[in-house]
């Protein structure tokens, strides 16, 4: 007889971690969705369509980032400081990019090369959050990674539901023999 391995069904930790990520990223989806589809008006592209983009984007990317770091009643641990900076790095480099002037000409300052609006886009969404989010992963790797007893509660897993599925085969293999 085989051991069934089920789900809590009681709320934990990781369960509110997971729950808000996906509100999260259900929101900003949605917020994507009407940013570009508001490019279609014809009217033209209103003035708050890009925002719900700059805002949807890093929102989604956080939650995503969220949903693959939760473990279980940990929820993400002592990655949550640098997933908010990321987040908040890419949301204020896209509205800056948003709110800066586009007055760039051949003669306007440029910072490392760029003019404002791309310098913030590539040193600040491009590159802030590269040197981050490895660094981060490194210093929680042992903390994060799946233990042993983890490994073997997926194997149990794997095998109730090669059991499961082996047995509905041969019924519905009767089933049609009959």
């Amino acid at each position: 007889m085989s051991e069934t391995i089920e789900p809590s069904r009681t709320t934990t930790r990781g369960d509110i971690t997971r729950t808000v990520a996906l509100s999260a990223l259900c929101v900003a989806i949605v917020a994507i969705a009407i940013g570009y589809a508001a490019a279609f008006r014809q009217g033209g592209t209103p003035v708050w369509a890009p925002w719900l983009l700059a805002l949807g984007v890093p929102i989604s990317l956080g939650a995503i980032m969220i949903l693959g770091a939760a473990r279980g009643r940990s929820g993400i641990g002592a990655l949550k400081l640098p997933f908010l900076f990321v987040v908040a790095v890419l949301v204020i480099g896209f509205c800056a990019a948003l709110a800066l002037p586009a007055t760039e000409s051949p003669l306007s300052k440029l910072w490392l090369g760029l003019p404002a609006r791309a310098a913030v886009v590539i040193y600040g969404i491009g590159l802030l959050p590269i040197v981050v989010l490895p660094v981060a992963y490194a210093l929680t790797f042992e903390t994060q990674i799946l233990s042993a007893d983890d490994v073997e509660r997926v194997r149990a897993m794997g095998r109730a539901n090669r059991e499961r599925a082996s047995l509905g085969n041969d019924t519905s293999d009767r089933e049609l023999s009959e």
